[in-house]
């Protein structure tokens, strides 16, 4: 092991990459170093275009090379892309081509948080196992059907690796490494980030569901794990109830009990949540997006969403480009 030669990892930073799984994931390699008293990792940053690279919080960070650089990776080499905000707009095609060359090349490539959009629109994950920030999981199900879809905190599916962004970069890089070192150096790695409870590929993303909307009853946190399954061709109170073994009175006096609102007023929010989504972090259609979310219709769509959330999709669609444009000066989601 000693006598191995250092593994190296290219960082790619995408514009308004998050800086939390990037750090985490980078600090991990720094500490397996500094834990082992030997040189096992080395480290680059490179981006698309320019000398520094600006993360989401407004960060800037210098980077040794852009995407033009003769900088082999080779076929030990790992490319993760950091992916953060307004990712569709960071699949230009310089970025795309690189990829598919590193890929070419027989190199590993990953990809945190939004980045495994990215590697997707490469075609790089079609027939492959991935994951993704759990608020673009739906976003990225629609547009990529070729890609099987997981909503565990990484997903190692051989030579591509995915992380959903957060913390889960620690549990992918404690994995790497787990895969050549001793079990006591990832230990030891953990103990010092102070990442107490190492989460395995089999981890979901989200709490549980009990413990995201409060409440502790397990019938009604299983009937919102239905709704929640199936919100594209949406079950009536009826169905839900006979399902659950209640009566529907039954089952409205618990939503209304420990959610205040019917079985029906949570099942279209949880639609129309999910519609916002599709609508911010994709290019479908208005009326694809109805559809998916289980409205028979744009019109019924429009009028749904402009009472939960004053404006009508077509309107948020167009405000939010606009905003990019003025921010960034970059084109944003087409309609």
């Amino acid at each position: 092991m000693a006598s191995s030669p250092p593994r190296l990892f290219t960082f790619l930073l995408l514009d308004r990459f998050t800086m939390l799984p990037f750090a985490a994931a980078i600090d991990a390699l720094r500490l397996a170093n500094k834990m082992s008293g030997r040189t096992i990792y080395h480290w680059r940053l490179l981006g698309a275009g320019g000398d520094v690279a600006v993360c989401s919080n407004g960060a800037r960070l210098a980077l040794d090379a852009g995407l033009g650089a003769d900088m082999p990776i080779g076929r030990d080499g790992v490319v993760i892309v950091c992916g953060g905000d307004a990712i569709t707009t960071q699949a230009t095609a310089p970025v795309l081509s690189w990829l598919r060359r590193q890929a070419r090349g027989g190199a590993t490539l990953g990809a945190l948080c939004t980045g495994s959009h990215v590697l997707a629109k490469a075609g790089l994950l079609d027939g492959r196992r991935a994951t993704i920030h759990w608020e673009n999981q739906d976003a990225f199900a629609e547009i990529f059907s070729d890609v099987t879809l997981q909503r565990q905190v990484f997903v190692d599916d051989g030579n591509r690796l995915t992380a959903g962004g957060g913390t889960s970069s620690i549990d992918l890089m404690l994995h790497l490494i787990g895969q050549t070192q001793d079990a006591d150096l990832v230990s030891q790695i953990a103990d010092q980030m102070l990442h107490t409870a190492i989460r395995t590929g089999r981890d979901h993303q989200r709490l549980s569901v009990a413990t995201r909307i409060g409440i502790r009853h397990p019938r009604l946190a299983a009937v919102v794990t239905r709704i929640e399954a199936n919100l594209e061709t949406p079950l009536s109170p009826a169905q839900l109830a006979q399902d659950a073994g209640m009566s529907t009175r039954q089952l409205e006096r618990l939503f209304m009990r420990y959610l205040n609102r019917s079985p029906k007023r949570f099942y279209i929010e949880a639609r129309l949540t999910r519609a916002r989504h599709l609508l911010l972090h994709t290019e479908l259609a208005v009326i694809e997006i109805a559809v998916a979310c289980g409205f028979s219709s744009s019109s019924h769509f429009s009028k749904c969403y402009r009472e939960r959330y004053g404006v009508s999709p077509y309107r948020e669609r167009g405000v939010q480009k606009s905003g990019a444009r003025a921010e960034w000066g970059v084109l944003a989601l087409a309609s």
